[in-house]
């Protein structure tokens, strides 16, 4: 078993200087002072750093993406050491554009191999058509009988998806709900938005007319344009949860759009950053003429946090809720996103400008002063 010493816990709530006793992966305790007696215990001094629940990523390309200018487009696999670099110990992989040359069964794998690594990793099925791309044969049986699987993905208001209706929709959403009941899982609907005019018009259809509940429904790339973004804090404000993309498809800074949103009147709760990391990007010259791809970054989660930390009058606790507790709800997770007692042991230590030094995952430190000392199999 590991003691944490001395550690400024946030859980994300403020909870002060704490000791923090973990095993088998798990929080045992959190305590004002735990003893180690007769030494039963590694100790870890956490030196009164800020230590913060394990940052989640729920949008995250882990077998790569990309491909619009031909397969030499495709961009390759995450690595665990680039998750852990930047803290995120629980990701979410998913499809894009692709539901070909990207199998949703290497999709699997691959969750399935981060997770031996250490970290912990669950999936979409589906990808941006209405086509089927599942593991079982429909995404209610994919709810049911793969356990990682999360919810089902789809594209919407973008030349690339399938053009959905809402009763498109609504039959997804009744997979994933029912399925969802079946395994014990919240089900949700992640829905890729695009740049036409359309929006999320769709969205509020199936929420006002068809009343479904709105907490299955999580929009993300919110802040592409600033009328995408306008509408979002509509949907925000009617209950459900917008997740503000970090890496990529933004119109400014992610932070911002935060900031903003707040002042509209949306809770910290109804917000959520994702990375869409590993994403297949256009790098373009002065013209705009293209000149090679990159990646999306996938470490922006952290360094969006950090930036609405420094500059602005947001507390930590409400700020890491963006990458900790509210993903987790959105996601329905029911042992991550937050320090307390039997939740997974998934921490990350930083000093108090917020710079990352050290990350727990499962209670196995696999970054040490700034430096990732556990990677994966082939690295």
């Amino acid at each position: 078993m590991l003691l944490i010493k001395n550690a400024t816990v946030y859980s994300p709530l403020p909870l002060g200087k704490k000791d923090i006793l973990v095993g088998a992966g798990k929080i045992l305790a959190i305590e004002n002072e735990i003893a180690n007696s007769n030494n039963l215990f590694q100790v870890w001094d956490a030196q009164e750093k800020i230590v913060t629940p394990g940052f989640i990523d729920q949008h995250i390309h882990i077998i790569g993406a990309g491909g619009k200018h031909g397969f030499g487009s495709m961009t390759p696999e995450v690595s665990m050491s680039e998750l852990v670099a930047c803290g995120s110990t629980t990701v979410v992989g998913l499809l894009g554009t692709d539901g070909s040359a990207r199998s949703i069964k290497s999709l699997y794998a691959k969750t399935k191999s981060l997770e031996s690594e250490g970290l912990s990793a669950y999936m979409f099925t589906g990808y941006y058509g209405l086509d089927p791309v599942y593991i079982t044969e429909s995404v209610q049986e994919d709810m049911i009988f793969i356990e990682p699987v999360l919810g089902c993905k789809i594209a919407i208001t973008d030349i690339r998806s399938s053009y959905p209706t809402d009763l498109d929709l609504l039959r997804i959403l009744r997979q994933v709900k029912v399925g969802g009941m079946l395994a014990n899982k919240k089900g949700i609907l992640h829905l890729h938005l695009g740049n036409l005019k359309s929006k999320m018009d769709v969205l509020f259809k199936l929420v006002e007319e068809h009343e479904f509940p709105i907490a299955h429904i999580s929009p993300t790339h919110v802040g592409r344009t600033k009328a995408l973004f306008e509408q979002a804090i509509q949907f925000a404000k009617l209950g459900g949860i917008i997740d503000i993309t970090t890496g990529a498809s933004k119109y400014t800074e992610p932070y911002k759009m935060v900031l903003y949103a707040l002042e509209e009147g949306v809770p910290i709760d109804k917000m959520t950053f994702s990375s869409d990391g590993n994403a297949g990007l256009d790098k373009l010259d002065e013209n705009g003429n293209l000149i090679g791809f990159r990646r999306a970054v996938i470490d922006q989660n952290y360094r969006q946090v950090k930036a609405l930390i420094n500059n602005s009058t947001v507390k930590i606790e409400d700020a890491v809720k963006l990458i900790t507790t509210n993903p987790a709800t959105n996601l329905g997770l029911k042992n991550k996103g937050s320090i307390k007692v039997g939740y997974d042991a998934d921490f990350c230590c930083l000093t108090n400008d917020f710079t990352l030094t050290d990350v727990f995952a499962k209670g196995k430190q696999v970054m040490e002063n700034s430096q990732v000392i556990v990677k994966g199999h082939f690295e």
